[in-house]
């Protein structure tokens, strides 16, 4: 069994945030592969489900960020699961928009969720980066996070989000690489190899035409006997 953990705030106040990325994932992948309905267990908001040949239970913990790890922790321990059965959405300051990255373990780089997750659980568990850029200066990344996304962003959004529904199988059975691959197809899809043929170049140094005889049949008879 898996747990994937979407991370946010609750309440419709913060349902569009950037912050509340790793929320809008796991809804996307809970409606896109017929998920059970959503319980309150665990602190949190629960839905089951299976996603390639694996038994998934998705989370929304509903602590607020701060303390996502109560959550997450109090699910792992129920089902008896290590920390590495655990994969974690959350939104990336440090990645450009629309760019996703999956990373196994590592720092918690000051992410609030991340943080109270390393807390309880451990830092040995999956993540997926959901990038959402960076502000600029350090004192404005909590209004930036806690602000909605911008109307612009709305398309590079909708293709992350069904990038990572798409590859959520291959995630679920640990193929990391097949789970880019799909998030890929959908945020920078393959040009087509069909263009319209070139034309051809204009010879710099053209060959000179031929002179063309304009003279009639009989004139040119006549022409001969002079």
């Amino acid at each position: 069994m898996k747990l994937f953990v979407g991370l946010g705030n609750p309440g419709s106040k913060y349902a569009r945030n950037r912050h509340n990325i790793g929320f809008m994932a796991v809804d996307r992948i809970a409606e896109d592969h017929g998920f059970g309905p959503w319980k309150s267990k665990f602190q949190a908001e629960i839905a089951e489900g299976r996603l390639g040949g694996e038994k998934v239970l998705l989370i929304k913990p509903q602590t607020f960020m701060n303390r996502s790890g109560q959550s997450v922790g109090e699910a792992m321990r129920f089902y008896k699961l290590d920390s590495t059965d655990v994969t974690v959405f959350h939104d990336e300051l440090d990645l450009a928009p629309g760019k996703v990255r999956v990373k196994a373990g590592g720092g918690h780089a000051g992410h609030n969720g991340l943080r109270s997750i390393h807390e309880h659980i451990s830092p040995a568990y999956d993540r997926v980066r959901l990038g959402i850029g960076h502000p600029g200066r350090k004192e404005l990344v909590s209004p930036y996070v806690l602000s909605d996304f911008a109307k612009a962003d709305a398309d590079w959004l909708d293709d992350v989000l069904r990038g990572v529904s798409d590859g959520a199988g291959h995630l679920a059975d640990e193929e990391s690489g097949k789970f880019m691959n799909a998030v890929a197809l959908r945020t920078a899809p393959p040009r087509s190899s069909k263009s319209p043929a070139k034309s051809p170049k204009p010879d710099a140094n053209p060959a000179p035409e031929p002179d063309v005889d304009e003279r009639s049949a009989m004139q040119k008879l006549l022409d001969k006997f002079k």
